[in-house]
């Protein structure tokens, strides 16, 4: 299941009944992750850097290489921080475009099921602006395990796994769910929806193409959320708010 809901999310990313959403996903990712790039940048130029200018002009022997390794950590530095936050990054442009993704799967693979009802606009955005909240904490957190030895790299796992695997699947569910009944559906199935998740964690890893996670994401917690629905009797797919 989960592999079939992986094929059709990656075989819906170059489709033509998705193209304007892909652009739409490739630009305002690029976007933010550019004016996030120039924030830390900026940060770390006005507030960092003057720090330590005292430090290595008092090492007139050590300066100058002393400023070019700062300056190489430093870059490093910043590539992990936007690598940090690019999964929050992906939270937000989801909510804003998990519907267009929604509504042309269904209409496209589930003809003959009842279409799915968009969240009301400022609904969205809260939800968004939530999921970036949570996804953001998870991933401070993964970063300082980033020091602890056998964990460091599993905890990014684990920690992506889980939360865009929920978010996400409970942003599909929503579609045909009362927000409650989208978190009981999602906590019956949560290990399936966890391995969702992983795979959408390995796939935030690739780089460039990462930047097509919103994207992946969502269509693969839509096919994710059909399979489960039409095998569980008990939460019907015609549940709506």
């Amino acid at each position: 299941m989960i592999l079939d809901a992986a094929r059709l999310a990656l075989s819906n990313l170059l489709a033509p009944e998705t193209r304007s959403v892909f652009w739409k996903v490739i630009g305002l990712t690029l976007v933010v992750l550019i004016g996030l790039w120039f924030t830390l940048r900026g940060f770390f130029v006005s507030f960092i850097l003057p720090m330590f200018d005292g430090i290595f002009t008092g090492m007139p022997g050590w300066a100058g290489w002393l400023t070019f390794l700062f300056g190489i950590l430093a870059s490093i530095g910043l590539a992990l921080a936007l690598a940090l936050l690019l999964s929050s990054v992906t939270a937000i442009i989801a909510g804003l475009f998990l519907d267009d993704v929604a509504e042309v799967l269904e209409k496209r693979d589930y003809p003959n099921d009842p279409p799915g009802m968009a969240m009301p606009l400022g609904d969205a955005l809260l939800s968004s602006l939530k999921f970036f909240g949570v996804v953001l904490i998870g991933n401070i957190i993964a970063l300082f395990l980033l020091f602890v030895p056998g964990i460091n790299i599993i905890a990014f796992f684990l920690v992506n796994g889980y939360l865009l695997g929920r978010e996400f699947f409970e942003f599909a569910a929503m579609r045909f769910r009362t927000p409650t009944e989208a978190r009981l559906f999602r906590s019956k199935h949560s290990g399936t929806v966890f391995v969702g998740g992983l795979v959408i964690s390995a796939f935030l890893a690739i780089p460039i193409v990462n930047l097509l996670t919103p994207l992946f994401a969502a269509g693969m917690m839509v096919h994710l959320h059909k399979l489960l629905s039409k095998k569980d009797p008990l939460f019907a797919d015609q549940l709506r708010r």
